[in-house]
């Protein structure tokens, strides 16, 4: 379990029912006042979270992952030496003070024609040459986009990501591992000497009060930032509350078929058992036709065994639904912003 400290919105994980049964403070009562709060993932998923919290006026961090190696990233990266720029460009676009800035939709913009890089990929590889450093060049793309909070790499070593399978194979690369045709059971990074935390990356967790893990890609876009060395020790000495959001279907390899209970387990794994406070997952009701046979979609289903087993480890589960009505693989904004209030409110209730 974690250290002596305890966290920032103490409650008591025991039994998920406590969640329900807390007298929750008031909606008109400002949860995120005093707020600092650091995403912990990679991605499309981590932008979600960036853009939740900023819309709640919340001091918001991103620790990002730096194994992606396919797509416009992997080509620079192989090609030119760059640090992986691609989930890094993904973050900073999020914390864009205007999305709909010229200078912003540029930023995101792909050239077809040009192997399908991204403007922003382009920039921050130049950047790194020109200022002399990946950071530098981070610093510089915040300060174009007004971004309103700040982005860290969570190691600056080159690492490659290797995983298991459940059928025994080993795969070499995120690009890879993330279409596996069947689940991941394990994953690793593999880099020339110690792989260590970035480490303004370290002191922005430590500093957190609410660490967002997700939502996004288990095993290629969250787990790699904590098997860099001192990722979670930075999270069992902070005093924050940790929420895992958990993905709302299986639409990729790494995680086929996959159960709550298993992304849950897969997060102990690897180094976070006991440090989870809440995890929360989609609620998928009876009938609701985004998830019928007919559908494309495989939802991640919490059983009730499951959901034992994830309070037996000391989390509080909190189900709500949170799928966007038209696209239910994507989180709707609005639904886990809501969410993610209510288990703030929670915290400062059981903690009044």
């Amino acid at each position: 379990m974690r250290s002596s400290k305890r966290p920032a919105f103490v409650h008591d994980p025991s039994a998920t029912e406590a969640f329900a049964a807390l007298p929750h403070i008031s909606a008109g009562v400002d949860v995120t006042e005093g707020l600092r709060a650091v995403v912990i993932g990679g991605g499309t998923g981590a932008p979600v979270s960036i853009r939740t919290l900023l819309s709640r006026d919340v001091e918001t961090s991103a620790v990002v992952a730096m194994a992606d190696d396919g797509g416009s990233t992997g080509i620079l990266r192989d090609m030119a030496g760059a640090t992986t720029p691609g989930d890094v460009r993904k973050c900073i676009t999020a914390m864009a003070k205007d999305p709909e800035n010229p200078l912003t939709q540029a930023f995101k913009m792909r050239f077809t024609f040009a192997e399908n890089h991204t403007l922003g990929n382009l920039m921050l590889s130049a950047l790194e040459q020109t200022a002399g450093s990946f950071p530098s060049a981070i610093e510089t793309c915040e300060k174009l986009l007004e971004c309103q909070g700040h982005v860290y790499p969570s190691t600056l070593n080159r690492v490659t990501l290797m995983a298991q399978t459940r059928d025994g194979r080993t795969l070499e690369g995120q690009a890879v591992a993330c279409h596996s045709r069947t689940a991941l059971s394990k994953v690793a990074l593999r880099g020339e000497g110690d792989i260590v935390a970035y480490r303004p990356a370290v002191e922005a967790i430590e500093r957190a009060s609410l660490i967002v893990l997700g939502p996004g890609s288990l095993y290629t876009s969250i787990i790699p930032n904590l098997l860099v060395d001192g990722i979670v020790d930075a999270v069992r000495q902070s005093n924050a509350t940790v929420l895992f959001v958990c993905s709302l279907a299986d639409m990729q390899g790494e995680t086929r078929n996959m159960t709550a209970q298993e992304h849950y387990e897969a997060l102990c794994a690897h180094g976070m058992r006991g440090l989870v406070d809440y995890m929360l997952i989609n609620k998928v009701v009876d009938g609701d036709m985004r998830y019928s046979a007919d559908s494309h979609v495989r939802p991640v289903v919490l059983t009730d065994e499951g959901r034992k087993a994830i309070v037996a480890g000391g989390t509080c589960v909190v189900e709500r639904d949170l799928a966007d009505d038209e696209h239910p693989t994507w989180h709707s904004p609005s639904k886990l912003r809501n969410a993610i209030l209510e288990v703030l409110r929670a915290c400062r209730s059981a903690r009044m």
